[in-house]
């Protein structure tokens, strides 16, 4: 242990290198290796919330100075729009003027004289220069300097100002429905920045008080992925990376269990574990919602997707000519299964054992039949901490009163790995008993 009592390292017996270091011991090793990888996640936690705690205040910043550029482009839109109307109006306040200007610069252009002997002519109007290339002069009335074009008549000079004018209050109208949006997703964030500056404060000790009620002796192999019991109590399991699909094909799937994929790419491996027996209609569709729910198709929001499903022997990692597939990919080989237009949907749940309240999350109908009360979830846009929370508020909402406070006050991480990537929108919730 180090002087400020952090764990340096864990090792099953004293080390010459750690001679002159505190040491703390354990009934056996198993036993130290959870108490230092528990103080470690904790220890990472924190630090993931000073990241995270980071990240608003950058992002914060960034739409400060956003905001600032989107002021700045207002003020300027609208005092340009200003400054086209007033040169409008003062063309039509001297529309006498600007008409007998412009007639007298015409007859003399049509008379083939030099324009630019006129400017001296016509000091009394203010004509401070003449531009050969655009054919128009420049001139100055009521404080206001600026362009007219030669070309074109008193009225439609006016217009075109109006029109500049028009144009910059709509640029206006724009920018200020986009500053509008800022100032929102700012207050967002600094709400959210409240939040998070409160949790990293309790963060690590909530973390460490939940890790060690996670903490169990012996997990089963299944639990490292993502996995349900079916509603008429078959086990499935999913992978969760192109990793774990490796893992549990290479080394969990024997030659009567059932292997489903989504008709996408980024889906995972899901194995029905038939112990022998034969798979039900219900598994099948069951598993396949899975599959479904945890592709890419639920990221894009779809409401449906295709999944098949084959017999382990059909897995191959070559293909007929050799190829050779990406870890965690397999080839398919005969005949596919097809559970066509399979709907994108899945349920959280919560159930009670001896007064202390755990979750559930997979198909609907499997985790009906294991809670106290669910909620079903479908592909949409609310998202990361803001739907997980709502997740828990709904689930408490339907509890009684004894099990609702532990069920709203629970870490938001311990329904996080049932919501396919951390976002939907809720269809329904229901208590089953």
């Amino acid at each position: 242990m180090g002087e400020d009592g952090s764990y340096l390292d864990v090792v099953p017996f004293q080390l010459k290198r750690y001679e002159a270091c505190k040491v703390q011991p354990f009934t056996n090793f198993n036993e130290a290796l959870d108490e230092f990888y528990l103080r470690v996640t904790a220890a990472e936690t924190a630090a993931d919330a000073g990241t995270e705690l980071e990240g608003l205040r950058r992002e914060a910043n960034k739409l400060r100075r956003v905001m600032s550029e989107q002021e700045q482009a207002l003020r300027e839109a609208e005092n340009r729009g200003e400054a086209e109307k007033k040169v409008g109006d003062a063309i039509y306040a001297h529309s006498y003027e600007f008409q007998a200007l412009l007639e007298r610069f015409n007859a003399a252009r049509n008379a083939g004289e030099n324009l630019r002997t006129l400017i001296s002519e016509t000091s009394d109007v203010a004509v401070e220069s003449f531009d050969s290339k655009n054919l128009s002069i420049n001139v100055c009335v009521d404080g206001l300097c600026f362009s007219v074009n030669l070309r074109k008549s008193m009225f439609e000079n006016a217009a075109e100002y109006y029109e500049r004018g028009k144009r910059a209050k709509q640029k206006a109208s724009g920018t200020l429905t986009a500053l509008e949006e800022s100032r929102r997703r700012l207050a967002d964030i600094e709400q959210r920045l409240r939040e998070s500056e409160k949790e990293q404060l309790t963060k690590p000790a909530m973390a460490m008080e939940e890790l060690v009620k996670r903490k169990v002796q012996g997990k089963e192999w299944f639990e490292k992925f993502r996995y349900f019991l079916s509603s008429d109590g078959f086990l499935v399991v999913a992978g969760k990376d192109s990793v774990s699909n490796e893992v549990l094909i290479k080394k969990h799937v024997e030659k009567d269990d059932v292997v489903f994929h989504a008709e996408i790419t980024g889906a995972p491996f899901v194995v029905v574990k038939t112990e022998g027996k034969l798979p039900t209609d219900q598994v099948l569709r069951e598993a396949s919602e899975f599959a479904a729910a945890f592709s890419r198709a639920w990221r894009e929001g779809l409401g449906s997707a295709d999944v098949y499903w084959v017999k382990p022997e059909q897995l191959s990692k070559t293909g007929s000519s050799g190829e050779y597939v990406a870890h965690g990919a397999f080839f398919v080989i005969g005949k596919r299964n097809w559970m066509r237009g399979v709907s994108l949907c899945t349920a959280v749940g919560v159930a009670e054992d001896e007064g202390e309240v755990f979750f559930v999350g997979g198909p609907v109908d499997a985790v009906k039949a294991k809670s106290r009360a669910y909620v079903t979830l479908l592909p949409g846009d609310m998202m990361g901490k803001e739907i997980l929370r709502k997740i828990l508020q709904s689930l408490g909402a339907k509890l009684p009163k004894e099990l609702r406070e532990k069920v709203i006050k629970a870490s938001i991480e311990r329904v996080r790995e049932f919501v396919p990537y951390t976002k939907g929108r809720f269809a329904e919730s229901a208590a089953t008993r």
